[in-house]
């Protein structure tokens, strides 16, 4: 990812961050959490926050299926759900 996401929040679920390559902060409405290549962090469930990559990052990104990347948000950066076996192995 790169730039700033949107701010939201899952009433039902958490969320977990690794960050892969680069760098990420999660904007959350009290602190900042700044990520670096190796680290996780995890928003829990019904916590606003907003992550944001000044340069790209690679980001791994964990959710239970059926959970909007939006969340409570929604908005043009609302994704369709994919999972694992739709994206093929190329």
């Amino acid at each position: 990812m790169k730039g700033e996401f949107t701010w939201h929040s899952h009433p039902e679920t958490d969320d977990f961050f690794l960050v892969l390559k680069g760098t990420l902060t999660i904007q959350l409405r009290d602190r900042d959490v700044e990520l670096r290549e190796g680290e996780l962090f995890v928003v829990p469930r019904g916590v606003e926050h907003c992550p944001r990559a000044d340069d790209e990052a690679h980001v791994l990104l964990i959710e239970p299926v059926g959970t909007v990347n939006t969340g409570d948000a929604g908005g043009p950066l609302t994704a369709a759900e994919r999972r694992l076996a739709d994206l093929g192995t190329d």
